[in-house]
Parts: C-alpha cells; structure tokens; sequence
C-alpha cells in the first residue's frame, strides 16, 4: 500500500536501507537507491507544574487555572499587537521570534492548518505591508506564539521582523484557514517543502504526532539550496528519532558541501515516484506542497488564488495522483 524502501537518519554519514516496520508491504514499492541523509541535532520538550504553600508552610498543588479564550478569534478582530520577547538566530537569513500575549496562560486557538497576518506602517510607507505566516509553536503553547521567518532581499515584512528588537511590538490578526486537520483521514501523508514552505507542514506534523490517537504516517521531502538553509532541522530530527516508523525525511540541495550524502539538485519525479505510497490508494492519501513558485511549477503547478487550488499539473499528475489527493498550501 505504500511505498516502503526508506533512509535512517544519519549520524556517520552512512545511509542505510529500512522500511516502516508496522505491517509488511502490500506492493512492491520502489527499488530505487536514494543518497537520503538526515541532521544531527535533538530537539527537547518538557513540561511543568507548579507548587505554592498554605500559611502553614505545606505544599499543595494550584488549583488548575480557567482556560483562557483563544488570542485570535478570526472574524471582525481586528489586529492584535504582541511584544518581542526573545529572538534566536537559526541560519545566516533565518530568525526565530518569539511573540508574548498579554496572559501568560491564553493559547493562539488557531485550527491546524492555520496562517496568522502581519501588518507593518513603516513612516515613509503610504500603505503598510501585510504578510501571512504560520506559527511553528504549538497551537495550544501558554504564553506566546512562535515564528520561522527567513530574510528575503526585497521583503518588506521580513526584513522589518529581522530589524526588530526585543521589546519592540508586531502587529496579527487571524486565522486564516488552510486545510482543516482530521485525526486518522488519511493513513499517509507525503509533504513536499521547499525552504520556508516547511512551516505549515511543521505545523500538521506537531499535531499528528503530540496526539497519541492519530497513528498517520508521515513522508517529507524538504528541498533547499544549502545545507544551511534547512530549516526546523532539529525538530525533524528529533521526529524521526521518536517515531522512526511513522516519519521519515528526504533532504535535497542544490549546493550541497562535499560530505554531504544526500540529494542533489531538485526534487524530482523518481525521488517522488520511490519515497511516495501509490496513488490509487485514493483518501488514504494526502500530499501537501509548499515552496518557492518553482517548486508548484514542477510538482503540482501553481494555486491560482488562496481560495482556489488551481489545476494539478506536475510530477504528482503524471505519477497518476488525484486533484483531490493533492493540497497545495
């Protein structure tokens, strides 16, 4: 039912043939050899409670707080502005920002798959700049919300985020809606990224996994120009060591180092046709795309607007999948 032929992420630079190990294989999947590496990197979460004491010096667990209403309610809200609170700088273009609310125990609330608004009015600017991006923290994280934002040349948004300080403020409005997430829809979804287009899959990924009822395997194929330009790697290297027989990750760059052991150049249809399940398995499967406008052009053609998918073009038609298989973010 879907192809099997897999990598382990790799650690000696060594790649080394698996399949997924819950059920055997119902065809015959790809033979192809693909030089397929993952990341060394781990990614840690924890949790926490608290602890106060009577008057009496006794320990004793709070009473659990009232869950606060979602800080983006969609509809006639309008934006909301949130402060900077830390920012960590992942690659030479690439920030991680991260947004405080004002309550420390209110939740985004946003639907997965979801995109959240930024506006910006710089003082020379006759209209302000407004951009979509999707939170890569967890639609339920207390506190904050989280951001991945890459620095375009002639970005206005993102270069604005990049110029921030820590304390300086940001204005959102949402959610905007993408593909409404079911547990257990589909058996096995196939994402296909390119640089920042990984966000969204991020976002699907974390509540597939942090739900222990949804038992959908995942296959990403993420596509970049340099090995420093991959976003999230620790995290997705973290999934493929805490579910290796629901999530694996194909690397692909088109300027790779000399040890690299990976893909090179672009995503293509054999790399697609070995890693992906079989079209006719019809609703079990669900590919998702996002990228750069090369990347819709050469996998699954381009969405003619946010509202409306366009028409399926690409590898993923001539591989035989369906419109209805193929999400495009």
């Amino acid at each position: 039912m879907f192809a099997r032929q897999v990598f382990q992420p790799v650690r000696t630079l060594q790649t080394q043939v698996r399949r997924y190990a819950s059920e055997a294989p119902k065809s015959g999947g790809g033979s192809n050899s693909l030089l397929i590496a993952g990341f060394l990197g781990a990614a840690t979460a924890g949790g926490y409670y608290y602890l106060t004491s009577d008057k009496a010096g006794a320990a004793k667990a709070t009473a659990p707080t009232t869950p606060s209403e979602p800080v983006f309610k969609g509809g006639d809200q309008g934006f909301i502005s949130l402060k900077l609170d830390k920012i960590e700088t992942l690659t030479h273009n690439t920030k991680h920002f991260t947004f405080s609310f004002e309550d420390p125990n209110a939740v985004a609330g946003l639907p997965v798959a979801s995109a959240i608004l930024t506006k910006y009015k710089g003082p020379e600017m006759e209209k302000p700049v407004i951009r979509p991006y999707t939170p890569v923290s967890a639609v339920d994280e207390k506190g904050h919300i989280d951001f991945v934002i890459k620095k375009y040349e002639k970005g206005p948004m993102s270069t604005h985020m990049h110029d921030m300080l820590e304390g300086q403020r940001l204005d959102f409005k949402g959610p905007i809606p993408k593909y409404p997430w079911e547990t257990n829809k589909h058996e096995h979804v196939v994402m296909i990224a390119g640089g920042t287009g990984i966000t969204p899959m991020y976002q699907v990924m974390r509540r597939i996994f942090e739900n222990p009822e949804d038992k959908t395997k995942v296959t990403l194929v993420f596509g970049n120009v340099s090995e420093g330009d991959i976003l999230l790697k620790r995290e997705l290297y973290h999934l493929e060591n805490t579910y290796p027989q629901r999530f694996k990750a194909f690397y692909v760059l088109d300027s790779p180092p000399e040890s690299w052991s990976g893909g090179v150049g672009y995503v293509t249809k054999e790399l697609l046709k070995t890693v992906m399940p079989e079209p006719k398995e019809g609703e079990k499967v669900k590919v998702f795309v996002c990228g750069p406008p090369g990347l819709y052009k050469s996998i699954s053609g381009p969405k003619k607007s946010p509202a409306n998918q366009g028409e399926l073009t690409g590898f993923l038609k001539e591989l035989g999948y369906s419109p209805d298989q193929v999400y495009k973010f």
